[in-house]
């Protein structure tokens, strides 16, 4: 077993403080790195050390690998925790860590080069009996070449990155007039966002539901799964609400999803926290479509339906110790959904927003948890991902979590920047997804820019402009007065403060 006393979180904002607080409770010490723009961010307050690593672009410090080890290095820290973004999914970094003595928490550099590379991680699990969708094997550059293996296909058809993620380098093509102008976009847009142009071509399924499988594996190679995560609910290819279990699996397909997610994790000999994520049909045909080698946006539903903390686990595995249950002790129990909490604007084509958080009060209450990185004052830094808060319910059933996911949602206060609150909401009380009917295709069919929002809702942002607004007159008038003082001379100064 290796010893683990001291953490180095390589991230930031929620994440981080997120993963800082399990560390607390496991009795071990954490540092935190941030840039200049998180100088006064809470996880660099919370964190028992913290270092800077440079300015705001997170290419002059959180993509700073060989400083981060640096500090590891002068800190005499035992290991490090990539959380989700930034280098988390980076196998160079990953065995730079390990070759300088430090552990890794998470997989293999190995695992996460194989399952880095979407064209590698099919070849790799195709020699199991994993379901995949019709596409290409390999990458591809020639048009014409590429439109005869669309043709075969047949459209409409995916051109996706093989590098890819979060729906960049993607393009729906339902004709092949298009293809051309399509290909040549998607392998720009893989080129200037991973610096791999290579791309792959998959049969276009069309309205599928977004189904990911939370996998746990130890070193000694036992895998286990902690059931499903319906992420349908998404904008640009990116997953907005999320919800665990799934309101349209059954117990059979639940199984079956298991052990395909369990057979992907052996096929790469994975350890650590991973997802494994399949698209599922109208006739509820599942296909494998990428594993996420690190912890996701949306694992605190997971925690709430199966009462394990991801992030200790993660650290146990790392350490060197086997799973303390098998498959059989695992069970569902209630229901969760997750929330993402943006500075974005949906009646803009959720466009990122930027401002200050003028007025800021989370939900409280039963069955409610808040992750978040930021404080009331702060501003949203332009320089990373839009997202405040990860708004977490839950609830002894579906219909309990969405009324708690509703009422939370009322509570949260949020004066400064335009946030995706009230289209979460919009969410929550639409039919299709109470019904539990819905798919991928929710945001095109259902939200036209536009949602209700009723009078009581109205007032409660109205007082909460207007409570900001004398917060900030307040200031203001604080800061005139404070610099009025500092002008007055040392007599002056006393005999005004009598």
């Amino acid at each position: 077993m290796i010893e683990i006393n001291k953490v180095l979180v390589a991230n930031r904002g929620e994440i981080a403080l997120r993963i800082m607080r399990s560390l607390k409770e496991m009795g071990i010490s954490s540092v935190a790195v941030y840039s200049e723009a998180d100088r006064l961010a809470p996880f660099v307050q919370y964190a028992d050390e913290a270092v800077l690593l440079g300015p705001a672009p997170s290419s002059e410090s959180y993509l700073k690998g060989d400083k981060i080890i640096q500090v590891c290095q002068q800190l005499q820290v035992d290991a490090i925790h990539p959380g989700y973004g930034f280098l988390s999914e980076n196998a160079a970094f990953a065995r730079a860590a390990v070759a300088a003595g430090i552990t890794f928490i998470g997989p293999s550099p190995e695992s996460i080069e194989i399952m880095g590379s979407k064209l590698k991680a099919k070849q790799t699990v195709s020699k199991y009996d994993i379901p995949l969708v019709p596409g290409t094997d390999q990458p591809v550059s020639d048009v014409a070449e590429a439109l005869e293996a669309a043709d075969k296909i047949g459209f409409p058809i995916l051109i996706k990155a093989s590098a890819g993620g979060g729906g960049k380098g993607m393009r729906v093509v339902e004709k092949p007039a298009d293809f051309k102008s399509q290909m040549e976009r998607a392998v720009s847009e893989a080129e200037s966002s991973f610096g791999d142009g290579s791309v792959f071509i998959e049969k276009f399924i069309a309205a599928p539901r977004h189904i990911e499988i939370q996998i746990l594996g130890d070193q000694q190679g036992h895998i286990v799964h902690l059931f499903e995560r319906e992420c349908s609910i998404q904008r640009r290819h990116q997953k907005v609400v999320e919800e665990a279990p799934s309101s349209v699996l059954d117990q059979n397909l639940r199984n079956r999803m298991g052990e395909a997610a369990i057979s992907v994790a052996k096929s790469c000999n994975y350890y650590g926290a991973g997802t494994v994520e399949f698209m599922l049909d109208a006739d509820n045909k599942f296909y494998f479509l990428e594993m996420n080698t690190r912890l996701q946006v949306e694992h605190p539903i997971t925690e709430c339906i199966t009462g394990l903390d991801l992030v200790k686990e993660q650290v146990l595995i790392a350490a060197g110790n086997p799973l303390s249950f098998g498959q059989k002790d695992l069970q569902i129990t209630g229901h969760a959904i997750e929330a993402r909490v943006y500075a974005e604007d949906p009646q803009n084509n959720f466009l990122p927003d930027i401002g200050t958080l003028k007025n800021y009060r989370r939900p409280q209450g039963p069955g409610v948890r808040v992750d978040d990185g930021f404080e009331q004052g702060m501003a949203i830094p332009i320089h990373y991902d839009p997202m405040i808060a990860k708004l977490v319910v839950y609830g002894k059933d579906r219909e309990e979590a969405i009324q708690r996911m509703i009422r939370a949602i009322d509570e949260y206060q949020i004066n400064g920047v335009i946030t995706t609150l009230d289209f979460c909401k919009f969410v929550m009380q639409h039919p299709s997804f109470a019904s539990g009917e819905y798919s991928t295709k929710f945001v095109e069919q259902h939200f036209d820019g536009r949602y209700h929002i009723d009078a009581d809702s109205k007032i409660e942002k109205i007082a909460a402009a207007f409570a900001a607004t004398l917060w900030e007159q307040k200031q203001a008038s604080n800061t005139a007065n404070h610099k009025t003082q500092e002008s007055l001379s040392p007599w002056l100064k006393r005999n005004s403060e009598v």
